[in-house]
């Protein structure tokens, strides 16, 4: 190829590179037009929920799953052996302390009980008898009819015959108290459970008749791990601590009437955690024995702490953040340190925001740094666009397709 078309090919690659270069410049979107980076700033702001930075008293808990355990578990057996007759009581019925439960066969009881009243009697008879024959005797000393020796035996058998009477006495209470124990009633308040034995059988001293538990109040018994000890024994010293049960979900409250009572006196080494119990009053019977809940216990209340709703915060790959508003309506991404959840909804903000700051909760997906944008309240939405906003929108549009051409 001769040196002229060389300088010709040279001279049409210039001609055409500088014919792309005026048309890019001249693109929208392209550097330095309107689409440009001075474009970003001609965007239409973004429409986005925003909320203040509130301060609140937030209670703080510690949370734990726990087992009812009724306050008294008793197991009803007979004191004396016999044929069961009769069960006084429905299963799953309240009874009260005293009520009838069962009854055993009572008639060698009460033939035992009446023997020893008989003999109670006899050996009465016998000691009248032997006081009044003292009695006499004792006029007669003096005078010489009744011998010494004779006062000591009739003295002695005064005695033998009283001891005799007290231990007849002692004899006849025994035999009432087992006359007794063949109606068998509750010891307590509380619910009977199943059943374990049928009328018509022999029960001994060893057979269950039912088992009854005691629902008002009721205990739930919950582990926290040993580092809160300190923070919880702090916290009961200076006010008795409430407790809540929620339902399996830990969004519904069963209970939350609850007091904290007791802190284990030790630590479990196997797993590193204390227990506790509290005490509910259950009037609604809602907590069940052996149930599991969720239980909240709140050790204290922060004061004046910062809240925001929970959907602000954003998770990066440095850590939280939000997206907070400033006074141009552009937006920063502010690093933030989550110091707890309050309720469902919202959380407690450590560090990183002032109260009365605004922070988007709604739109961040379509924001960056540096983004204008609308604010809005929650629930609020952005107005309708006017004709002239329209007009310049459609004439943008326009544009953009001639310089796409």
């Amino acid at each position: 190829m001769s040196r002229f078309w060389k300088i010709a090919l040279i001279v049409v690659a210039v001609v055409v590179l500088a014919i792309v270069a005026v048309r890019l410049l001249h693109k929208p979107g392209g550097a330095g037009g309107p689409g440009g980076m001075d474009g970003d700033k001609d965007k239409a702001p973004v429409p986005v929920t925003v909320v203040p930075v509130a301060k609140e008293n937030v209670p703080v808990y510690l949370t734990a799953l726990g087992t009812v355990q009724a306050l008294n578990t008793i197991s009803v057996n007979p004191q004396v052996g016999g044929q069961l007759i009769k069960l006084d009581f429905t299963e799953g019925q309240q009874v009260k302390k005293g009520d009838l439960l069962a009854e055993i066969d009572p008639r060698t009881f009460q033939a035992s009980y009446d023997q020893a009243l008989a003999k109670q009697k006899q050996d009465e008879a016998s000691l009248a008898t032997a006081l009044s024959t003292l009695k006499r005797n004792q006029a007669l000393v003096a005078s010489g009819y009744v011998a010494a020796l004779d006062m000591d035996t009739y003295r002695n058998n005064v005695s033998q015959l009283q001891a005799a009477v007290v231990q007849d006495r002692a004899a006849a209470e025994s035999a009432k108290v087992n006359l007794d124990y063949t109606r068998i009633t509750s010891p307590i308040d509380g619910v009977a459970g199943i059943r374990a034995v049928d009328p018509g059988n022999v029960v001994t001293t060893t057979s269950t008749i039912v088992t009854l538990t005691q629902l008002h109040p009721i205990y739930v018994i919950f582990p926290l791990p040993e580092q809160n000890l300190d923070m919880v024994r702090k916290a009961q010293q200076a006010a008795p601590l409430q407790v809540a049960a929620l339902d399996r979900t830990d969004k519904t409250p069963v209970a939350t009437d609850g007091v904290l009572q007791v802190i284990d006196n030790q630590i479990d080494t196997t797993t590193g955690t204390f227990k506790l119990k509290s005490q509910f009053p259950n009037a609604s019977n809602a907590l069940w024995p052996g149930q599991f809940v969720n239980v909240r216990l709140q050790v204290r209340v922060d004061d004046g702490a910062l809240v925001i709703p929970a959907e602000a915060v954003q998770r990066g790959p440095d850590g939280d953040y939000v997206y907070q508003v400033q006074g141009d309506n552009t937006v920063k991404m502010q690093p933030v340190v989550v110091a707890g959840e309050v309720g469902d909804s919202h959380v407690m903000v450590g560090s990183g925001l002032n109260v009365g700051e605004q922070v988007v909760t709604e739109g961040q997906f379509r924001l960056k740094p540096g983004s204008k944008v609308t604010p809005l309240k929650p629930g609020e939405v952005p107005p309708a666009p006017t004709d002239a906003e329209l007009k310049k929108a459609k004439q943008q549009g326009q544009g953009g397709r001639r310089g796409g051409h």
